[in-house]
Parts: structure tokens; C-alpha cells; sequence
């Protein structure tokens, strides 16, 4: 009995881990921090912790299923792929049916969440988002390096969905937040595809500025986009949204960037490219959460 117990337990845990993959936990949990910041960045919020982990759910199960999505569609080139082939789809622990269903269930029960609890403009925002990223940025990435840019928009949705569900209109927080986090990903993502660049290969994957793969082309792409971000770095302290203290930190972290990308420009190795990606992986939680830190409330 305590043995067939145990392996129920163990299966469960098992499929409780795969649907973890299939979401993309730790990548779905950074997406959606984004949108809670930008949803207290609004200077009429005040912290309320049903409200928070609303939004969290909602967020969680919306960005869930688009990535459930993107493995249902990419079980093969998945299965090529040794960074993405235990994936439980292109594994075969979970069939392409399985994944659309909870793709379908979660897409549906976060954009009502949103609808429900929020408001129609971040439900609709958020069911523009997850069609973006399932449906063309997904197959888009076999055809042309512009994927990049197409997956771009609904990386940087989930500001824009925090900031309208708070607000409850288009305003310019909004679109600040949303540009921030649109340009941050181009340096960000080249840098991931630098390093993986053999595996993205394997998978037909056209996802570096230049059709040459990792060239000086693709560098200086880096650092003209982590250039950009100085300016956007400026804005929420010119439109009054945060304080000094943060202006000088989101300085710094751009000018950091800048300087990791201008090594990488010069270096020209993955291992350059590889502390471009997680001064990235750094530069998103420190900004946004300096910004809500020194946010002024009106």
C-alpha cells in the first residue's frame, strides 16, 4: 500500500514538473513581475494584495498558455534542440492534444480574470499578446530574423497590460513602461540567440540580426539598441512618474548595458555574449523595481 501511494505521489509530482515546463515557470514568473510592477507604477495604486495576485494569476495563466502554445507547435524542432528536448511535448511525456487544451483552459480563464476583476482593456491587450506570441511570432521564427522584432511586442505587452489595468487608460506611463521593456529585449534576446546559436541551427531558427550569425553586424545591433535605452531610461523622471534617486540608477544600469554590449562588439565570443545575457537578466528587476521604489504618488 505505502509503496503504490508513493508512486502515485511520484507521478504526480512528475506531471505537476511537466506542466511547469510547459508554461515556462521561471520565464512566465519574469514576464508577469513585469506586469505587477507596472501596475503599482501607477501613481493612483496603492498596494492591495487581492488585487496583486489577481493580476498575478491572470498573468501567469495567459503568458502560460502562449508558451504552452509555442511547444505544441514546436514539438520537432524541440526534439532537435538538446536545450529544449526534454521539454515534456517533444519528449513525448505529454501529447500535442494535452498541451492545446491547457493552452486553451488557461488563455481563456486569465484573459476573464482580467475582464472580471480589471478591466476589458488589459483582457483584450492580453488576448492580443498571447495570439502575437503563439501564432505569428512562434512560426515566424523559422522564415525571417524580423521574429525578433514581432516577439518583441508581446514581451513588452505584459507593461502595458499592468500599467492599463491600474489606470484604466492609454496613458503615457504606459507606453513608457512598454517601450523600456520593447527595446531592452532586442540586447537581451541576440545575446541568447549568440549563445545557443548552434542549437537555434539545428532548428532552422533565423533569430540573429545578420543572416551570418554572430558577426560584428549583429554586435553593433546590440549596442545601437542598448544606445536607445538611455534616452527611454530618462522618461519617467522627465514625465514625473519616479524620482532622482531612480533616474540615476536606470543611468547607470543603461550605461552598464551599453558597456557590456560594446564588449561584445569587441570580444566578438559567446562568452562576451553570455554576460551581455545575464547582465540583461539583472538590468529588468533592478530598473523596474528602482522605479517603483522612488514612484511618485499622486
Amino acid at each position: 500500500m505505502g509503496e503504490e501511494v508513493e508512486g502515485i505521489g511520484r507521478k504526480l509530482s512528475g506531471r505537476i514538473r511537466d506542466y511547469g515546463q510547459l508554461m515556462k515557470f521561471t520565464l512566465s514568473f519574469t514576464v508577469v513581475f513585469s506586469s505587477v510592477v507596472c501596475y503599482l507604477m501607477v501613481p493612483t495604486i496603492t498596494f492591495d494584495l487581492t488585487s496583486v495576485l489577481l493580476l498575478f494569476i491572470a498573468g501567469m495563466l495567459v503568458t502560460g498558455a502562449a508558451n504552452a502554445i509555442n511547444q505544441a507547435t514546436e514539438k520537432e524542432t524541440d526534439a532537435l534542440m538538446k536545450r529544449t528536448s526534454s521539454r515534456p511535448v517533444a519528449s513525448g511525456r505529454m501529447s500535442v492534444d494535452e498541451a492545446w487544451t491547457f493552452a486553451l483552459i488557461s488563455g481563456v480563464c486569465g484573459i476573464t480574470i482580467l475582464a472580471t476583476y480589471f478591466n476589458g482593456a488589459s483582457a483584450i491587450l492580453s488576448g492580443l499578446s498571447l495570439f502575437l506570441y503563439g501564432f505569428i511570432y512562434t512560426p515566424l521564427k523559422k522564415v525571417h530574423s524580423i521574429a525578433v522584432l514581432v516577439g518583441a511586442i508581446p514581451g513588452a505587452l505584459p507593461c502595458l497590460i499592468g500599467w492599463v489595468a491600474g489606470a484604466d487608460e492609454f496613458s503615457a506611463g504606459g507606453w513608457i513602461l512598454f517601450s523600456l521593456q520593447f527595446v531592452w529585449q532586442f540586447p537581451h534576446f541576440w545575446a541568447i540567440a549568440w549563445v545557443v546559436y548552434a542549437d537555434y541551427g539545428k532548428a532552422g531558427f533565423k533569430l540573429l540580426p545578420s543572416a551570418d550569425g554572430p558577426t560584428k553586424y549583429a554586435a553593433i545591433q546590440a549596442v545601437l539598441y542598448s544606445v536607445i535605452l538611455i534616452p527611454i531610461g530618462i522618461l519617467p523622471y522627465f514625465f514625473g512618474m519616479s524620482g532622482i534617486v531612480s533616474l540615476g540608477i536606470v543611468l547607470l544600469a543603461n550605461l552598464y548595458m551599453l558597456w557590456r554590449c560594446i564588449m561584445l562588439f569587441r570580444n566578438m565570443d559567446i562568452r562576451a555574449a553570455r554576460v551581455v545575457m545575464f547582465s540583461s537578466y539583472i538590468y529588468l528587476p533592478v530598473v523596474l523595481l528602482a522605479l517603483l521604489a522612488d514612484k511618485i504618488i499622486s
